[in-house]
């Protein structure tokens, strides 16, 4: 049966026991949970009315929130936590609902736009020493044949590229060296493609990354990146805190200076405008990067930043050179005759660099926490907002009357109240469903009684005696997921000469090739930290067993965490019922959601924290997770793997 637009049914046809989805799908299984959401979702639209909704792990709400999006008539707005899940809604979910429709639909994606191909840039690395050494070359190479066919630009289309290829650094749309309608290549440019093709969707797919990018510069000179619409769906809405912190904030780096710089000489040498007072320039500016930011200290890590007044008294000098050897770059590119479309973007640059160094500096505004962090070699300044429901609540809440918010993960002991206060939505409807899942029968949820609390000396050496008993049990097949890289190298080392099985460790590969080769290995254990926490997914056998280290409270001593912690408390909350226990579980849910994922999986969840059973906030987290079999005895943890 094909639909037409002119006679498309509510939610309810397409989700019902003898729907449009079982006639089209020939493994379809009806859901109550889905069928509730679709409706919830439906409503929303048509009321416009917020809705945040809790979706189980295999409630299937991809569909249950695109249908009615696709049915609504107006322009929406889906934003995803990653690349993968909007490729997954656009190129497996759309087109397996485009089959059954006469008329197409209107829908594409968007990304950032270091995802796409500069034609610009190509152009002229063709003709200009722009690539270094063979394997650039040959990666050009590939890019070069490829992007006479390719209809979006868009990497992702490129299998064999390398995820970290420099070569593609050199030649990605990123807004950094974009002259915009200056530039020759403007009308077939990718990025102008797919703005074009976004203005005439009705469904547009994004990340979370480009929506808040988008929100933060809304109200700028240049406008928006998304054009506009009426409703937005955000999937894994649990992450858009920190994702919201980082995009309302402020960033500047070291990095960020050597890069204008660098960019600046490989320019004046294309377009024949260097100089010896621009070379001078240029060593100065470099110079004058190099000291202010060696200022801030060589340790690793990231530290609360308060001491502007004195740091300003003492290193005044250095700072007002930083800033001088901005504005001759920019006095110097202003002077250039018959200006040249490159020469644009790298004075805004220049002028944004300037202005977010003095704001970092001078600023005094006391709804930001101020930090430094020392990565390698890049030293970064940053300015967070303390608060972002305010932010939130002015920006996108009242500014559209229908924003959908869901994920697996969402409540706190069966409320919504911690998500509601953080993002600031208070009074939208919220609806819970069910997971599909039988955990009583599908998975055991055990906590080892006998080990030392989780912040004691011996507790590595006797969590890795668990480990490696639990690891035998399960045959492997295992994440093992810990609070901190330091932890994890440590627990890596200590069993990696003990256990028969494969061992993978996250940072010895990029995070695609480490999860492919644990679904390809049997008997595989993964060490991971957060990054392994959520959005992975490993159905069947190959994972049997998730362990985690300790429940993961956030570190008290981050500089944001410090100072969110400071702000409940000066409102007259509790920090650590308000935010940290609630943080926590929501934490706990998503690193657990990787284990069952269909419902013939089975497996064990492992916390070797057992402050989850001694400690009366323990109750919280137990509430929060869904009905898993729980056990203490590690005879029920042998027999559950011997079935």
């Amino acid at each position: 049966m094909r639909v037409s637009a002119a006679q498309l049914p509510p939610a309810r046809a397409f989700f019902s026991p003898r729907g449009l989805l079982s006639q089209w799908h020939p493994h379809f299984e009806f859901r109550a949970g889905q069928a509730e959401m679709a409706e919830a979702v439906e409503a929303a639209l048509q009321e416009r009315r917020h809705l945040i909704v809790e979706a189980g792990t295999g409630t299937g709400k991809t569909l249950a929130y695109l249908v009615p999006a696709i049915l609504s008539g107006r322009r929406i707005v889906v934003s995803t936590a990653t690349k993968n899940l909007q490729e997954q809604l656009f190129l497996k979910d759309v087109p397996f609902l485009q089959q059954h429709f006469s008329q197409p639909l209107r829908v594409c994606y968007m990304k950032g736009r270091a995802n796409y191909l500069c034609l610009q840039k190509l152009f002229a690395a063709e003709s200009a020493p722009l690539l270094d050494g063979l394997e650039e070359m040959a990666d050009f190479e590939q890019i070069r044949r490829w992007a006479q066919h390719t209809e979006t630009g868009d990497r992702a289309e490129i299998s064999q590229l390398p995820e970290d290829s420099t070569a593609w650094t050199k030649l990605d749309a990123r807004r950094e060296r974009c002259s915009g309608q200056r530039c020759p290549q403007f009308e077939r440019c990718f990025i102008t493609r797919m703005h074009q093709r976004a203005q005439e969707s009705d469904v547009i797919i994004v990340n979370h990354h480009l929506l808040f990018a988008d929100l933060a510069v809304k109200d700028e000179d240049f406008g928006g990146i998304l054009p506009e619409y009426t409703a937005l769906i955000l999937d894994e809405a649990h992450e858009i805190e920190d994702i919201a912190g980082n995009y309302f904030g402020l960033t500047v780096s070291n990095y960020q200076v050597l890069d204008l710089a660098q960019d600046l000489a490989a320019v004046s040498r294309q377009k024949q405008f260097a100089s010896a007072e621009l070379e001078r320039n240029l060593v100065r500016l470099q110079e004058s990067a190099d000291r202010f930011f060696g200022l801030f200290g060589e340790a690793e890590g990231r530290r609360g930043f308060d001491q502007h007044d004195s740091f300003l008294r003492q290193y005044g000098q250095q700072y007002e050179e930083m800033l001088a050897a901005l504005e001759r770059i920019w006095t110097v590119l202003e002077l250039i005759p018959n200006t040249i479309e490159e020469i644009l973007p790298l004075l805004r640059r220049a002028r944004d660099l300037h202005s977010a160094i003095r704001f970092w500096m001078e600023s005094r505004d006391g709804k930001f926490v101020y930090w430094t962090e020392r990565r390698g070699r890049g030293c970064f300044l940053q300015a967070t907002p303390i608060d972002v429901s305010e932010l939130l609540r002015e920006k996108l809440f009242e500014r559209l009357d229908t924003v959908i918010l869901t994920s697996a993960t969402l409540t706190v002991a069966s409320s919504f109240d911690y998500v509601q206060s953080r993002l600031g939505i208070p009074g939208a409807r919220t609806l819970e469903v069910a997971s599909q899942f039988d955990y009583q029968r599908q998975a055991l949820f055990y906590v080892p009684e006998h080990l030392p609390d989780p912040r004691s000396p011996g507790f590595l050496e006797q969590a890795c005696q668990e480990i490696w008993r639990l690891l035998r049990a399960s045959r492997g097949r295992a994440f093992v997921l810990f609070t901190s890289y330091q932890q994890m190298r440590a627990a890596y080392e200590r069993l990696s000469a003990r256990v028969d099985f494969p061992l993978l460790l996250q940072g010895a590969a990029p995070r695609h090739t480490l999860l492919e080769k644990f679904r390809e290995t049997p008997h595989a254990v993964l060490f991971a930290t957060s990054s392994f926490w959520q959005g992975v997914d490993v159905p069947g056998e190959q994972l049997s067993c998730v362990i985690i280290d300790r429940l993961p409270f956030a570190v008290p001593t981050d500089p944001v965490v410090e100072a969110r912690m400071r702000f409940i408390r000066e409102s007259g909350g509790n920090p650590f019922y308000d935010y940290q226990i609630p943080q926590a579980a929501i934490a706990l849910k998503q690193g657990f959601g990787r284990l069952i994922r269909s419902r013939s999986d089975r497996g064990v969840l492992a916390l070797l924290d057992n402050r989850i059973i001694k400690q009366r906030y323990g109750q919280v987290f137990f509430d929060s997770l869904p009905s898993y079999r729980f056990t203490r005895d590690w005879t029920e943890v042998e027999k559950f793997f011997h079935v």
